[in-house]
């Protein structure tokens, strides 16, 4: 069955179908992830995008049980080169075709990734419309240009719990403000003997300071950070009261809390391979990235400090307060996929959850 991908410009790319049928919109994005495709598709993050797999060949390690990162996938479409059928590999529980299938993810495959990663890197993430059977690629076109963008959509609720839980720990207590979290973020925690509470996005500082916590944890999660006023007032409040840790989009509403500003990147960051500056050691780590905003450095308040730098843009990778205990990082430490070298962060909010415990 073929497969279109038409972009708001007109462009239509044409391939073959996998995974699940129909049509679907969505901000189209690439990934330069060598591995970790089934942890990008379980990914949060990408909900209301259609993601395009930079590297050639797909599938070929199959789906696995145990690397999952949500309790399913959220993508939109999903686009490769070539689509593995006959994966290898000893934890292989599922073909990419036959999860795609089951998520209702549709997949196109066959078409040059490389000509559509460069004109998004040329011109910017664009609304498109991926779909499969007998259409005529021109109305799709249309309905591209008519698509939402991905600002002003309510997609946190769409990927956050509905209600609290608590996966059992023996030591502090952390509160998990869940905007689209990865597990790995709390296996991170857990790992390091944290009592994890999981708490809807729309949780009140009231609630969550009657949880008693030593600490809040801000989930990453997809779309605008300004999207989620709530969270950013709620924040803004908890800043002072408890150690506060945040990632991704945590680290835009941390921004945003203490009066910074945020700003839409032309084509975002997402891959496991990009540089960023610790500015307090000069150490450069190789880190997981996954956004389509950043946090402006001009807009930032004097208590504010820039931790982290990203070396291919300069854009903002980092944040730390100057009195408080408080920092943020845009990139993922919990990595799932990508280099483990930025887990020192969360040993980093180790060391704050315990001067709190001293007091």
């Amino acid at each position: 069955m073929q497969a279109y991908l038409a972009l708001e410009d007109g462009t239509v790319f044409t391939g073959k179908a996998f995974g699940a049928t129909g049509e679907q919109w969505g901000e189209v994005v690439f990934n330069t992830g060598m591995t970790g495709y089934q942890e990008v598709l379980t990914d949060p993050s990408y909900c209301g995008q259609i993601v395009v797999m930079t590297y050639p060949l797909i599938g070929n390690y199959g789906i696995n049980k145990d690397d999952f990162e949500a309790r399913s996938s959220f993508v939109r479409g999903f686009v490769v080169k070539e689509a593995c059928d006959r994966p290898s590999n000893w934890r292989v529980s599922n073909k990419i075709d036959e999860f795609l299938a089951r998520e209702g993810v549709i997949g196109i495959s066959g078409i040059d990734t490389r000509a559509l990663t460069r004109r998004i890197r040329n011109h910017g993430t664009m609304r498109g419309v991926i779909s499969t059977g007998t259409v005529d690629p021109r109305e799709l076109v249309e309905k591209a240009k008519t698509c939402p963008y991905i600002s002003g959509q309510e997609l946190v609720p769409t990927v956050a719990t509905k209600e609290i839980y608590t996966v059992p720990g023996s030591g502090h207590r952390v509160v998990l403000m869940d905007f689209g979290a990865k597990a790995n973020i709390i296996r991170c925690l857990n790992n390091r003997g944290c009592e994890v509470i999981v708490v809807p996005p729309t949780t009140g500082v009231a609630e969550i300071l009657a949880l008693n916590p030593q600490g809040i944890m801000l989930s990453n999660g997809p779309g605008d950070p300004t999207d989620v006023p709530y969270a950013i007032k709620t924040v803004k409040e908890l800043i002072g009261k408890l150690p506060v840790f945040g990632i991704c989009l945590g680290h835009q509403i941390i921004g945003l809390a203490v009066g910074g500003k945020t700003y839409k990147l032309k084509f975002g960051h997402r891959g496991a391979n990009h540089p960023v500056k610790d500015l307090a050691s000069g150490r450069v780590y190789i880190t997981s990235q996954n956004h389509g905003f950043a946090v402006d450095k001009e807009s930032l308040p004097q208590d504010i400090a820039v931790s982290h730098i990203n070396l291919n843009d300069n854009t903002v990778e980092g944040l730390c307060h100057k009195r408080l205990p408080v920092f943020s990082v845009q990139y993922h430490p919990e990595a799932a996929p990508g280099p483990m070298d930025s887990e020192y962060l969360f040993d980093r909010f180790l060391v704050h959850l315990n001067q709190y415990a001293a007091q």
